[in-house]
């Protein structure tokens, strides 16, 4: 593991200009090299350069999202460690990034400190969420699960997920939009 005060590589990739930059700064002033990308495509060009050491990865970005760019560093770069960092986070969401190789997975927002020590530990379910395990979730907060484990599934196709979970498109687009509400 490293040490938080070692200067790292880290790839940042987020569409929100303003996260993206306030996040960038904050880490280059704790001595980090920070590269940033506003979508996966742009990102994956970045990493075959120079595969980073760590990478910061939006979930929900314009074009491929952060679940396809983890799959793609990783194969890359097996060491790379990933953290998803996401608004729209649900347990099926992180445990597919967690699946699929990330080391974590925040919801925003979220602290710088949070952040780096994210991505010097391994997933843990209680600060992914920021909720207790057993409490027992609302019924908004069970739908939301449910609604993004069959997002996951569907591989982010919405229309695909309207379908099956019997909705019109434009009604799930609503449910996705809105954040999850807390318990």
């Amino acid at each position: 593991m490293t040490n938080e005060s070692e200067s790292r590589t880290i790839l940042l990739v987020d569409d929100d200009d303003v996260f993206r930059t306030r996040l960038a700064m904050a880490l280059r002033k704790r001595q980090h090299d920070v590269w940033c990308a506003t979508n996966a495509e742009e990102a994956l060009l970045l990493a075959k350069v120079e595969s980073p050491e760590y990478a910061i990865v939006d979930l929900r970005m314009p074009g491929r999202s952060g679940l396809s760019l983890t799959q793609w560093l990783l194969d890359l770069d097996s060491e790379t460690r990933v953290l998803m960092l996401t608004a729209y986070g649900s347990i099926a969401v992180a445990l597919e990034a967690v699946r699929l190789g990330a080391k974590g997975f925040l919801q925003k927002p979220a602290s710088v400190d949070e952040i780096l020590f994210a991505l010097n530990n391994d997933f843990d379910y209680v600060a992914a969420t920021k909720e207790p395990p057993n409490q027992v979730p609302t019924l908004a907060r069970a739908e939301w699960e449910h609604i993004n484990r069959v997002l996951v599934e569907c591989d982010g196709n919405v229309c695909q997920t309207a379908r099956l979970l019997g909705v019109h498109r434009r009604t799930l687009q609503r449910k996705l939009a809105k954040f999850p509400q807390n318990k």
